[in-house]
C-alpha cells in the first residue's frame, strides 16, 4: 500500500490529471469555437448552414440508396485540429519553452578587473625566451649566438 501511495503523489500523476482536465475544458471552448463561428463562415462560402451540409457527394450503390460522402465535415475536423494546434503552440508551448530558457540559462559572469591567469602555453614561451636569452660559457651548446 505505500507503494500505491507514494505512486499516486508523485508529481508525474498529479500533473498529468491536472492536465487531462484542462485538456478536456480546452478542447469544449476551441470545438465551440469552430463549431459556432467558424464552420458557419466556411459553410456560407458554399452555400449551406455548416460545413457538415456543405460539400456532400452523393454516389449511388447497387442497392438504390445512395451513399454520402461528407467531405464537408472532415474539412470541418481540419479546421478544427489546426485552430487547436495552434492555439496549444501559441498559448502553451512558446511560453513555456521561453521560461525554460530563462530558467536554465546560466548567468553572464561579471567582467572582473583582474587580467586571466597566465596559460601553460604562456609559461613554456616565457621559460623558452629566458633559456635563449642565456648564454652558458664553458658548454658548447651557446643557445643565443650572435
Amino acid at each position: 500500500m505505500k507503494g500505491f501511495k507514494q505512486f499516486l503523489l508523485r508529481g508525474n500523476v498529479v500533473d498529468l490529471a491536472v492536465a487531462v482536465v484542462i485538456g478536456t475544458a480546452f478542447t469544449a471552448i476551441v470545438t465551440s469555437i469552430v463549431t459556432n463561428i467558424f464552420t458557419p463562415l466556411i459553410g456560407a462560402l458554399f452555400n449551406a448552414n455548416s460545413l457538415n451540409d456543405a460539400l456532400v457527394v452523393s454516389i449511388p450503390t447497387t442497392s438504390g440508396k445512395s451513399a454520402d460522402l461528407m467531405f464537408g465535415a472532415v474539412l470541418a475536423s481540419l479546421i478544427n485540429f489546426v485552430i487547436i494546434a495552434a492555439v496549444v503552440y501559441f498559448a502553451f508551448v512558446l511560453p513555456i519553452n521561453a521560461l525554460m530558457k530563462r530558467a536554465f540559462q546560466q548567468p553572464a559572469e561579471p567582467e572582473t578587473a583582474k587580467p586571466a591567469p597566465p596559460t601553460e602555453l604562456d609559461v613554456l614561451t616565457q621559460i623558452r625566451d629566458l633559456l635563449e636569452g642565456q648564454q652558458q660559457v664553458g658548454d658548447r651548446r651557446v643557445m643565443n649566438q650572435d
